[in-house]
């Protein structure tokens, strides 16, 4: 046992450092620095360290590298630099695999909810939305912003934008609990209020006084609430009292806003600076319904994140999932059938599994046309003190997988991931400090891919292909189309790969046998997702060196056109996000209610 939950330092939402800072008293030193950086042959890690410490902020500390790039620039145009401030920030950027995907994502939190799941394995954390701990980085950054959808977003633009990374093409990426059991106008609020920020951003307008003035604070719970928080009924309960004091548990109260307002925002991104090019939310299968699918659409979402955890009804029942494997099933497919990416969720060493069942049911995952995610995250159960997990390791019931156990069942699903599905994570960004026991290794994948190139095996999994940094030859590029069944109908999954088949960029095409329950795409072929790779680049610009702009979204759109038109389609429709409407329409779509469409 651990002592109760330490409280978290948390600062202002505008105590954001890097936006205040000033180049001009420091001119001296980062001129030095940039002229150092810009003279190295590779800008390692040890290559940066050797240059701050030779020109130390103040002569104590050590400047970061969003002030080095501030200082360039503030200073392009005066002290003769050599690089231009792409080149440069593409030099000194920590992590440039952010971008490299082709968007910017941009990860924000719902406010703590009581939740409608019992898991066993679930952290309570009454700080945090079910399912999260307040250690997280992504969490942190949320309470630090009360959770408020419009200060997470743009502090998060800021800090991008002074790190070197495009803010012109965000994939939002709304976490939290379960999005489906928060009222609806509170979906259409937090929605609503991403956009503003965004719209606001890119057109520098700053509403972070307003919004601060009427967010809430979640960090004020007292030891006696924090302490011995082991089941979902005592977090709820918590949770609903501390929102009723606050008068924020109910539909009417400052967290909420009509469609038509949502709309109208909608409307505005669509030729913002900063626009939506994705969105997600994620919930549970047992809260997908046809009604509920289409609300989501109608907030612009365009992926959903789906806790499946197991395709076995022992281990469900064990875990106390609140679910069973049909409810999967049916999710999927009204999902699927809407045009939705379906990232899963999926996690071994559950209660009642084992290493070979767990294998078994990972095979199970992409065996069955049935299930067959676009997108997966692994996350191995781990062990948290608050959660009711804590009494099966206690008596005996459950424990964590050995090393060498966890290590055979994630080579084995790396190697089993089919080439249409791109594994997003494999281990769950936890702090060891909050895991009792089991497994502590962040780059658990790492090791895992590591395993399996010993094995003599390798991998196909899109993550693993991306082409990333790698130079290629356009005029080799081949189109690779992969045919497989879905639980809905066919889908035909369409690359462009180089020789060795690192991947470009891809298409996701569905070909539904069965009819739709949403009238507008009942005839149609649906594109579920274009994405060409590379780093991101701000809308309009042209990067040779670089995959996207290239025209290759546009042949991926005609090789798709093909396909359906040799099914004998008349339509072909898409699930177009807010900021990527107009792309489509300069490819010959016109706006529907909630796709856009062409006829074949």
């Amino acid at each position: 046992m651990t002592d109760s939950p330490s409280r978290t330092p948390r600062t202002s939402s505008r105590d954001w450092s890097e936006a205040a800072f000033d180049p001009e008293p420091h001119r001296k030193d980062l001129v030095a620095i940039v002229k150092e950086i810009e003279a190295l042959d590779r800008v390692d890690a040890p290559a940066l360290d050797a240059v701050l410490r030779r020109h130390p902020r103040g002569g104590t500390g050590f400047f970061s590298r969003a002030q080095i790039i501030a200082g360039f620039r503030t200073f392009e145009g005066t002290e003769g630099f050599k690089t231009s401030e792409k080149e440069f920030i593409t030099r000194v950027r920590r992590r440039p695999v952010r971008s490299q995907s082709g968007v910017t994502p941009l990860t924000v939190l719902t406010k703590p909810f009581p939740c409608p799941g019992k898991c066993v394995y679930c952290p309570n954390d009454l700080r945090m939305p079910k399912s999260y701990l307040s250690d997280e980085p992504g969490a942190q950054r949320a309470a630090n912003n009360k959770f408020d959808p419009y200060l997470q977003t743009w502090n998060r633009l800021a800090a991008f934008r002074a790190t070197g990374h495009s803010t012109e093409k965000i994939e939002l990426i709304v976490l939290g609990g379960t999005w489906s059991f928060y009222p609806e106008s509170y979906q259409v609020w937090f929605s609503k209020r991403c956009l503003d920020a965004m719209n606001d951003f890119g057109g520098d307008v700053d509403a972070r006084e307003e919004a601060e003035v009427s967010a809430a604070n979640f960090d004020n719970f007292d030891d006696d609430a924090l302490e011995g928080v082991r089941d979902g009924p005592k977090y709820n309960q918590t949770v609903v009292r501390y929102l009723r004091e606050q008068g924020r548990e109910g539909e009417v109260d400052a967290e909420s806003a009509t469609w038509d307002a949502l709309r109208a925002t909608q409307l505005r991104n669509e030729d913002a600076v900063c626009r939506n090019v994705g969105f997600s939310i994620e919930t549970r299968p047992d809260y997908v319904t046809e009604e509920e699918v289409l609300r989501v659409r109608r907030l612009g979402c365009t992926k959903v994140q789906l806790g499946i955890q197991s395709l076995s009804d022992p281990v469900l029942d064990a875990i106390k999932r609140g679910h069973a494997v049909e409810d999967t099933r049916r999710a999927i497919a009204l999902l699927r059938r809407a045009g939705f990416k379906i990232h899963a969720h999926w996690m071994p060493n559950l209660l009642g599994s084992n290493p070979k069942d767990d294998c078994l049911d990972y095979d199970r995952m992409f065996g069955d046309p049935a299930f067959r995610p676009d997108e997966l995250k692994i996350y191995p159960c781990s062990l948290i003190e608050t959660a009711e997990l804590m009494s099966s390791y206690q008596d005996g019931s459950w424990r964590p997988y050995e090393h060498d156990e966890l290590l055979d069942v994630l080579a084995h699903a790396i190697a089993a991931t089919p080439r249409y599905c791109r594994l997003t994570r494999v281990i769950r960004d936890i702090s060891s400090d909050d895991i009792v026991v089991g497994n502590k290794l962040t780059n658990f994948r790492e090791l895992a891919e590591r395993e399996l190139t010993r094995r003599g095996g390798k991998t196909e999994e899109i993550r693993a292909r991306e082409i990333r940094d790698i130079e290629f030859d356009p005029a080799r590029l081949e189109v690779r189309a992969t045919s497989y069944e879905s639980g809905v109908g066919g889908e035909v999954f369409i690359e462009l790969v180089t020789p060795d088949d690192h991947i470009v960029g891809f298409l996701r095409l569905a070909l539904p046998t069965q009819k739709s329950f949403c009238d507008e795409i009942s005839a149609s072929a649906l594109i579920r997702e274009v994405h060409v790779y590379g780093g991101a680049l701000n809308l309009g610009a042209r990067d040779f060196g670089n995959a996207q702009h290239r025209g290759f979204g546009t042949q991926l759109v005609d090789e798709a056109r093909k396909h359906a038109r040799a099914a004998g389609y008349p339509e072909l429709a898409v699930i177009s996000a807010v900021g990527t409407r107009g792309y489509y329409r300069k490819l010959g779509f016109h706006d529907g209610d909630l796709y856009q469409h062409t006829t074949l």
